[in-house]
């Protein structure tokens, strides 16, 4: 059983919106008392969020399918369904979120960060807030919509100033373990190291963290060995150092050989984080406790040299020359921290709606002559959200579509009575209620219930006009009768 994964596969499930629900108050000498249906609660998001005492992503590897609480219905006498809790996925520091297709949709570094990976679904409307003046009484409510469902993958990528990098067996666990406190596994025998290990290294005013990562081979850089593992964890290093074995005896290896093999994978790599060769580089000559070691060091230092790259002479197991290695590592970083541009101050972006946006586009289907696909995040939502087994809740639905301007347009575009019509998943006969103008269309007065009018209600101004009346009547009257007797 693994105990350190630094890449998995999520399945992600968003919670989904409560459904709002139809009710009509009642009580005793008032058994039509209005619509009091409640809202349902939106559904809760699944939320990847940085925690510094995360340091792998094993629990997700067994535990890939996460799912977020829905939210409730809603209820009578105004009751609001309850919000959906959020599910929070506490993921390392360096966690790097793609899709499907490798776009990367965030890079999680540095506590606090979170990214919502999965929204969850509003909660539909109760009867109550749809009502109006128009529609006193909706006998219909709106469905919540389903939680976003959508996979992720996670690659942890560590976060070191500094990176070690040598052929397995060259020394850079014995390295990492001299000049931090971190333990890491050694043996005399390849890949020792299988999972990366950090240390923190303090060379006068400068800390700095060092990775301790799987050894490289030829062909790591397409995916030969660890190598893939390998050069995923340098990506954010600030420094590199190569690490070269001076006394290997293996045939046809030799500290200049070894320097251009790991400089071969290195500029073969595509990183997310812009190429590896670009970063500066030192070079630790290893392993000069052994005498020649220490002469094949003193023979291929000048050629080194002559490549620009800073070599030190060192032997991590009789601890030589690593304090003029670290202090030139601290240096290495220090540099590199001023070098990177301040951050910005948190800003609000707005992004302004185009004049020109409909809220929808409307394309032909090619699946079927005449038949016409309706996109868009208003409508499409409106969809999810209506019951069509209640007459009055599509005609609602009918009534929104046409005030957002979709009939207009899907009859500007040739669109016939009967034509199809596709919205999300669901699938209409055109049958439009107005004419083929938008200004022409005068939407229906659905969800009215005469038993809840009882007429105009009466203002003084509106009893003393009827008492005028009458009195004017009675006068009218009297002279008429009068003239009658006068005659």
């Amino acid at each position: 059983m693994p105990d350190f994964v630094d890449r998995v596969v999520l399945h992600l499930t968003a919670g989904n919106g409560g459904h709002g629900v139809a009710s009509i108050h009642r009580e005793k000498f008032k058994p039509l008392g209005g619509p009091d249906g409640g809202n349902g609660g939106h559904g809760g998001d699944v939320v990847l969020a940085v925690d510094s005492n995360a340091h792998t992503l094993l629990d997700f590897h067994h535990h890939p399918h996460q799912k977020a609480a829905n939210g409730k219905q809603g209820a009578g006498s105004h009751r609001n369904g309850g919000q959906g809790a959020d599910l929070v996925l506490r993921v390392p520091d360096g966690t790097v979120v793609l899709d499907d297709f490798g776009d990367v949709l965030a890079d999680l570094t540095g506590p606090g960060q979170q990214f919502v990976a999965a929204q969850g679904g509003r909660g539909g409307l109760g009867n109550a807030a749809l009502a109006s003046t128009k529609r006193k009484a909706p006998g219909f409510a709106l469905l919540g919509e389903p939680g976003e469902s959508r996979d992720v993958v996670l690659e942890l990528k560590s976060v070191a100033d500094v990176g070690l990098v040598g052929f397995p067996s060259a020394g850079k666990s014995s390295l990492i373990a001299a000049v931090s406190a971190a333990r890491p596994k050694i043996a005399d025998y390849p890949f020792t190291t299988l999972v990366p290990n950090l240390g923190v290294v303090a060379a006068g005013d400068t800390t700095f963290t060092v990775a301790d990562v799987p050894g490289l081979v030829p062909g790591a850089a397409q995916g030969k060995g660890l190598g893939l593992d390998f050069l995923r964890h340098v990506e954010r290093c600030a420094v590199l150092l190569h690490v070269l074995d001076c006394a290997t005896l293996e045939p046809g290896r030799d500290p200049l050989s070894d320097l251009d093999a790991l400089e071969a994978e290195l500029a073969g790599y595509e990183g997310t984080f812009g190429e590896l060769l670009g970063k500066p580089r030192l070079v630790a000559l290893n392993k000069i406790d052994v005498p020649e070691a220490r002469e094949l060091a003193d023979l291929v230092r000048p050629e080194l040299e002559a490549r620009g790259l800073p070599v030190f002479e060192i032997s991590a197991v009789a601890r030589a020359g690593l304090r003029e290695l670290t202090y030139a590592l601290a240096d290495a970083v220090a540099a590199d921290r001023a070098a990177r541009p301040a951050p910005d101050a948190t800003r609000i972006v707005l992004r302004p709606k185009a004049v020109d946006d409909a809220g929808f586009t409307i394309e032909p289907d090619s699946t079927e002559p005449g038949a016409h696909v309706v996109r868009g995040a208003k409508p499409e939502r409106w969809v999810r959200q209506t019951d069509f087994t209640n007459d009055e809740a599509v005609g609602y639905l009918a009534d929104r579509l046409a005030r957002l301007g979709v009939e207009a347009q899907l009859a500007k575009l040739g669109a016939q009575r009967g034509s199809a019509v596709t919205i999300g998943e669901v699938t209409f006969d055109f049958e439009p209620t107005g004419g083929v103008d938008e200004s022409e269309y005068a939407p229906m007065r659905r969800g009215y219930d005469e038993r809840l009018d009882t007429g105009p209600k009466r203002t003084r101004a509106d009893e003393r006009l009827s008492a005028k009346r009458a009195r004017r009547t009675h006068d009218e009257v009297d002279d008429v009768a009068d003239n009658e007797v006068d005659g």
